[in-house]
């Protein structure tokens, strides 16, 4: 598939280092401790000579002259995270998220943004987009502000009445707002059952998994975590490294998962232990909902942090069958956000995962489609191709969060955006953690794999931030895709792509009558000069964060595309032909 798979990162590392020991045997331990120097302490963030950066790649001729520009202050965002101080506790440093919704139907795509907020200050925000670039704080009027250890949020019309409502999670509670269609939402999470669960809840996600026609939600559960003042000062290993107690996961039991029945008269009810999904020795950051072996139910998979991540198959009778091992992917590393798409446009969906720091991120390639060459779909199985297609190694120095496949340049090929920021805390001011540079890969095409190319798209690149939850979506309607970055303890990014839309575009949005209402699940095909790109709406977990429930498509030069089908969550199919690129296209289900 690649052109450079024939070594891989890691057994170039093993050459080079076994070439070494040979050499030691031959020059004496005098010369060698003579000659040799001593090696610099590494910081995280920092780059180690033969392991970090021996393998980095040039950014080839022809790679974008796409910019992004952080417009958040000039749009209105006045949001800073975590105006409290740090007290070296484990919620605190794991940050937020934030998801992009159209809460009020004008089209327009409005934002909330979570805190980690004192009692007394800070809190979430929602900013509705006034459709000219700024965004306008209505969170008082709205009444969504949650003050509180806030993690994650997801927006979907869970009662089917038109207007997107909003859940909240956090260290403590679950919070759902209803949305009552005048610019206010209501509290409703006593009425729905959700405020009887008490633990730490991180990734929230959306789904309508026994198509019933409502949204379902999975909550993610990180650890059982509680403050005990003996445990200040002390110190454990995570992943051979010494760490507060108080911040290591594994200092912790971890905390069960939750699979929200939405009963279709505003309740909900726990099915995740019936159900197969409750995952209780995950600690659990972020989920993703996608149909990954193509039979029209929507499957599971889990970043757990310390722990395996999860893969479960809807087995389309209210039950799920756990294939971590048997496809691959029972993954025991540090794992944080979630990027789901088809890279490759070989009609799958592949995974991309952030990991904490010497682990690299990981890309799961989904081998459906290469068994026998591709004429036919054999057993669901994946395999990390990160080293190869060159998104592993550049990682292996910063830890990552938010991420997400967008096509930012409109050429038809997914690109790949991470957000990182480390949890080690400065030794200079343990008040603050340490920063991080933010990654922009862009794909040249599957073959020659991706290319880190941040630092040639715009001075922000250049910036370090302690970047937490990452949500993605064209807020400003002009056909390109943009980026929205919590960073921890200080203000967020608004990254404004100024570039993408000089290559063509389609933007889909659907209006579901019989599937749930958000059509969430819903898969967005279209086809291009022969060429298939695919996008499932509701997929894209990020961290704790959310990305806008719209298919956004680049299609380079052409004019047209060729068809565009949808297949909605009821099994319902609607196909249209000879589509007028650069504009939205509604589809609405028969």
């Amino acid at each position: 598939m690649f052109k450079h798979a024939t070594l891989t990162p890691r057994k170039r590392l093993i050459l080079r280092h076994t070439l070494t020991g040979m050499t030691l045997v031959v020059l004496t331990t005098g010369i060698l401790f003579s000659l040799r120097k001593r090696p610099e302490p590494y910081a995280p963030g920092g780059e180690i000579e033969g392991v970090t950066s021996e393998l980095s790649r040039r950014a080839p001729a022809g790679y974008p002259a796409v910019r992004f520009v952080d417009v958040a202050r000039e749009a209105g965002i006045g949001f800073r995270h975590f105006p409290g101080k740090r007290t070296t506790q484990l919620p605190e440093d794991m940050g937020s998220g934030a998801a992009w919704g159209d809460f009020d139907n004008d089209g327009y795509l409005d934002l909330y943004v979570c805190d980690v907020a004192g009692p007394a200050q800070g809190g979430n925000r929602l900013y509705r987009n006034n459709g000219d670039g700024a965004f306008t704080d209505v969170t008082a009027r709205a009444g969504v502000g949650y003050r509180g250890a806030s993690m994650g949020a997801a927006w979907a019309d869970y009662d089917n009445d038109g207007y997107l409502d909003l859940v909240v999670t956090s260290f403590d509670r679950i919070v759902l707002y209803r949305n009552l269609g005048n610019g206010s939402f209501a509290d409703v999470s006593h009425a729905a059952g959700l405020d009887g669960f008490r633990g730490f809840w991180t990734g929230a996600s959306w789904a309508d998994y026994d198509r019933d026609g409502h949204a379902d939600l999975y909550i993610c559960g990180y650890v059982r975590y509680s403050f005990q003042p003996e445990f200040a000062g002390k110190t454990s290993r995570q992943f051979e490294t010494l760490v507060p107690f108080t911040l290591n996961p594994s200092s912790y039991p971890p905390e069960r998962n939750l699979l929200l029945h939405n009963n279709g008269r505003g309740g909900f009810t726990d099915m995740a232990r019936q159900a197969g999904v409750a995952n209780p020795t995950g600690r659990s950051l972020s989920a993703a909902w996608c149909d990954f072996d193509e039979d029209g139910w929507p499957d599971l998979y889990v970043a757990n942090d310390v722990s395996d991540n999860a893969m479960f198959r809807n087995l389309g009778n209210g039950r799920f069958e756990d294939i971590s091992h048997s496809a691959w992917v029972a993954d025991y590393r540090g794992a944080m956000g979630l990027a789901i798409g088809d890279f490759d446009r070989d009609g799958d969906f592949d995974i991309f995962i952030t990991h904490w720091i010497a682990q690299q991120d990981a890309l799961f390639w989904n081998l459906r489609y290469s068994h026998d060459g591709g004429s036919k779909p054999g057993p669901l199985r994946f395999t990390d191709i990160a080293d190869m297609s060159g998104v592993g190694q550049i990682s292996l120095g910063v830890i990552g969060w938010g991420t997400s496949f967008f096509d930012y340049d409109n050429d038809g090929q997914l690109d790949l955006f991470v957000a990182n920021g480390s949890t080690f805390q400065d030794e200079k001011d343990p008040s603050r953690l340490v920063p991080m540079r933010n990654f922009l890969f862009w794909q040249k095409s599957p073959a020659d794999g991706f290319f880190e190319v941040g630092r040639l798209s715009g001075k922000v690149f250049e910036e370090l931030h302690v970047g937490r939850g990452a949500a993605f979506a064209d807020y400003d309607n002009d056909g390109d895709v943009d980026i929205f970055v919590v960073n921890h303890s200080g203000p967020p990014l608004l990254l404004r792509n100024d570039g993408g839309n000089r290559n063509n575009w389609v933007k889909v949005r659907l209006r579901a009558r019989k599937s749930n209402r958000s059509a969430i699940g819903a898969v967005v095909e279209i086809e291009t000069a022969g060429v298939r790109q695919k996008h499932q709406i509701g997929s894209q977990p990020s961290y704790l964060s959310q990305n806008a429930l719209e298919a956004h498509f680049g299609v380079s030069r052409h004019a047209v595309v060729d068809r565009l089908t949808v297949r909605f969550p009821s099994g319902l199919v609607q196909e249209l032909r000879q589509v007028p690129v650069n504009r939205l296209i509604t589809v609405e289900e028969p």
